[in-house]
C-alpha cells in the first residue's frame, strides 16, 4: 500500500479514489476495516468509505479509531483523512478538530498539512480563506449559496484556520501561497515539519500548487524522527497523516507517481430502467431531478403517501425512477427516516432486478444506504461525467454483487446528469 485514506462520506471517498487513479495509482474502496483487510494485499491505494461527516462529535472515536489504527499497522507511508472540499464540519457534527486529535493519538505530534483546494471542482484557498464555485460564480465559503444554507453544517467562516480552530484546542496555522516557489518542495517540507502548529492550512488555487504541496508532503513522509502517539503503540514511525479534499489526493498521487492506464471516459447505456435514490437537499440535485422529470423519469417524493409502493411499482413497470426527499420545503425528516425509506426501495428492486444501474445522491445518506445493502467495496470502472464516475459493487452473498452504482454529492454533476447516466453518454460540454 502506497497511500491509504478514510473518506468522511461515500461520494467524497469515490472522488479521492478517482483523483489517485488519475495520477496512475490503482486502488479499491472498502466500506469497513474488515472488508479493507480482505482486499488490501495487492492494491496501491486502499480507501475506507465512512460516514463521519454525519456523526456527532462524541461518535467519531468509535468510527475512526479502528480505521486509523488499522492503517498504522499496514505501514502506509501516507494516510489521508478525505474531507469534503467545502470543509463541512462543526464542533457538534463531523468535527475535523476531533479528527486531528484522534490522528495525533495514533500518528504522533507532527504538524498535519491541511489542503481543501480542488481547482478543477471550483475550490480555492487564498491567504487561508476558502472559496467555492456555485454555477458560474465563485463565492467566499461563508457566502456560497449552498454552503451558507447547509442543513447540517452551515458555513459561517471562510478562514479555515479559524473554522478548524473552533473545533479543537489544538493550534491551527496557515501556510500562504507567497511562500511557494517552483522547485521549493524541500523548503515547504521543512516549513510544514517544523511548524509549531498542530495543523497547517495550506493555500492552493492552481494545480501547480497541489503538485508542489504533494511533493513537499511525500518528501516529508520519510523524514526521520516521527514518533507514534502514546495511545498508538502499533503505529509505524514515518507514517504521515494529512487532512484534505480530492485536490490533496491528486497532488499526493502525482508526487508518488503511478503507471495505471487512464480510465475510460465512456459507458454503455443502462441495461434496465435506472433507479435514482436521493437524500440530498442541495439545490443542484433538485435541478437535476427536475431535468429528469422533464425527460420522462417518474419522480416520487418519499414523504408522499404510499410513496415507496408507487416507486417500486413504477420501476417494476419499466420506468426510470427517482425516489427522493429533495423537494425544496416540505416536512423535514431525520436522516435515519430518509435512509430507511431509500433502503426499502433499493433492496426490493435490486433483489428483483440486480442489473439495475443505481444513482445515489447525497454524501451523508449514500454511504449508510450502501452499508445497509451489504456492499463491501466499490471499484471505478469508467469516468464519463467529470468527477461523477461509474462504479461496480462488491456485495458478497447478494444477487446484486457486481451492480453498477453512480454516487453524486449534492454539489456535483451537471443538470442533465440523470439522462446521461441512463444513456451512458458523455456531456456535450464539460460539466
Amino acid at each position: 500500500m502506497r497511500i491509504g485514506f478514510y473518506g468522511d462520506d461515500f461520494t467524497g471517498s469515490v472522488d479521492a479514489l478517482l483523483q489517485l487513479r488519475r495520477a496512475g495509482l490503482t486502488g479499491v474502496l472498502a466500506t469497513s476495516v474488515e472488508d479493507a483487510a480482505a482486499i488490501a494485499s495487492d492494491a496501491e491505494v486502499v480507501g475506507i468509505a465512512g460516514v463521519a461527516r454525519s456523526l456527532r462529535t462524541e461518535e467519531l472515536t468509535a468510527e475512526l479509531r479502528p480505521v486509523l489504527d488499522w492503517f498504522a499497522r499496514q505501514q502506509a507511508p501516507i494516510v489521508q483523512y478525505k474531507a469534503c472540499s467545502t470543509a463541512d464540519s462543526s464542533p457538534e457534527q463531523g468535527s475535523l478538530g476531533r479528527v486531528l486529535e484522534l490522528a495525533r493519538e495514533v500518528f504522533g505530534t507532527a504538524p498535519v498539512p491541511v489542503v481543501f483546494a480542488q481547482p478543477d471542482f471550483g475550490r480555492y484557498t487564498f491567504f487561508g480563506h476558502h472559496f467555492a464555485r456555485d454555477g458560474d460564480q465563485v463565492f467566499r465559503l461563508d457566502r456560497q449559496p449552498t454552503m451558507r444554507a447547509h442543513p447540517s453544517t452551515p458555513s459561517t467562516e471562510s478562514d479555515l484556520a479559524r473554522h478548524l480552530g473552533a473545533q479543537t484546542s489544538l493550534p491551527v496555522g496557515t501556510l500562504p501561497w507567497t511562500e511557494y516557489e517552483p522547485g521549493a518542495a524541500g523548503r515547504l517540507a521543512t516549513l510544514l515539519a517544523t511548524s509549531s502548529d498542530a495543523a497547517v492550512v495550506c493555500d492552493a488555487f492552481t494545480d501547480a500548487h497541489l503538485d508542489l504541496l504533494g511533493l513537499a508532503i511525500t518528501q516529508d513522509a520519510d523524514r526521520p524522527g516521527r514518533t507514534a502517539g502514546a495511545a498508538g503503540a502499533d503505529a509505524v514511525t514515518g507514517a504521515r497523516f494529512v487532512l484534505g479534499a480530492g485536490g490533496l489526493s491528486l497532488g499526493l498521487g502525482r508526487a508518488l507517481g503511478g503507471t495505471a492506464p487512464q480510465l475510460s471516459t465512456t459507458a454503455a447505456p443502462a441495461q434496465r430502467p435506472c433507479l435514482a435514490l436521493s437524500g440530498s437537499r442541495s439545490p443542484r440535485t433538485w435541478r437535476q431531478i427536475e431535468a429528469a422529470a422533464r425527460a420522462g423519469w417518474t419522480c416520487i417524493d418519499l414523504r408522499e403517501s404510499g410513496a415507496a409502493e408507487r416507486a417500486i411499482a413504477a420501476h417494476t413497470s419499466g420506468a426510470h425512477t427517482v425516489y427522493h426527499s429533495s423537494t425544496p420545503g416540505g416536512q423535514q425528516l431525520d436522516a435515519a427516516a430518509v435512509v430507511d425509506a431509500l433502503v426499502q426501495v433499493a433492496a426490493t428492486r435490486l433483489q428483483a432486478a440486480p442489473a439495475t444501474r443505481v444513482l445515489l445522491c447525497g454524501g451523508d445518506t449514500s454511504g449508510t444506504v450502501l452499508r445497509r445493502l451489504g456492499v463491501a467495496s466499490l471499484s471505478i470502472t469508467s469516468q464519463p461525467w467529470g468527477n461523477v464516475v461509474l462504479c461496480q459493487t462488491r456485495a458478497p452473498a447478494h444477487p446484486y454483487d457486481g451492480a453498477e452504482v453512480v454516487l453524486k454529492g449534492g454539489q456535483m454533476g451537471h443538470e442533465d446528469l440523470f439522462e446521461d447516466v441512463r444513456h451512458g453518454r458523455t456531456p456535450a460540454l464539460p460539466p
